[in-house]
């Protein structure tokens, strides 16, 4: 994980406001999706617009469940990828 966790609802909420505070738009392709029991893990592609530059990230996304809700969400990508396309 390229960010230290996060841990609360209030601070997870937060920690979403600022990190897409400047995105215009977001698309999230879903590539693949798997689940086994509690755990479902989906790789994709989030295409989000950040000012006038497109930023295509490949993540993956970890999230196990309890009682119908998320109880831990862990996202991967490379940010330095992010910054790069926000940069380039």
């Amino acid at each position: 994980m390229p960010i230290a966790p996060v841990s609360g609802r209030p601070q997870l909420r937060g920690f979403i406001a600022a990190f897409v505070k400047t995105w215009s738009a977001t698309e999230w392709e879903i590539v693949n999706l798997v689940s086994a029991g509690s755990v479902v893990i989906a790789e994709r592609m989030d295409r989000t617009r950040v000012g006038d530059k497109t930023v295509d990230l490949p993540c993956c996304g970890v999230f196990e469940l309890q009682d119908g809700k998320i109880r831990i969400w862990r996202a991967y990508f490379d940010m330095a990828t992010y910054v790069k396309a926000q940069a380039g």
